[in-house]
């Protein structure tokens, strides 16, 4: 099971969390669930510390990811858009997989 948690800090997402493996395989092993989840986990990463340059935003480990940034990177358009189309992707992929994915939101 994957879980995909995303947080938000005054009405605006500061980041997400993607832990666990979704464990959809197939007969050759490949995980294409875990594969696209991945992908656009990956999106936000490159984007934000390579695109937009802010440091020290992301851990990564095996199964793992956690990105956030302060709030006021947060605001920043292209970073803003960028988290937003993850959630909407992350939601899209996941929307027919309840079994080995789940989504939601936090305040904090």
């Amino acid at each position: 099971m994957t879980n995909i948690t995303f947080y938000k800090k005054n009405d605006v997402i500061i980041g997400f969390e993607v832990s666990g493996h979704a464990g959809k395989n197939r007969k050759d092993g490949i995980d294409l669930l875990c594969c696209q989840l991945s992908t656009v986990a990956q999106l936000a990463v490159v984007g934000v510390a390579e695109v937009e340059k802010v440091k020290n935003t992301h851990t990564i480990q095996d199964g793992y990811l956690k990105i956030e940034v302060s709030v006021n990177d947060a605001r920043n358009e292209k970073i803003k858009f960028l988290f937003e189309t993850c959630l909407n992707s992350f939601k899209s992929i996941i929307l027919d997989e309840e079994k080995y994915a789940k989504l939601e939101v936090k305040n904090v």
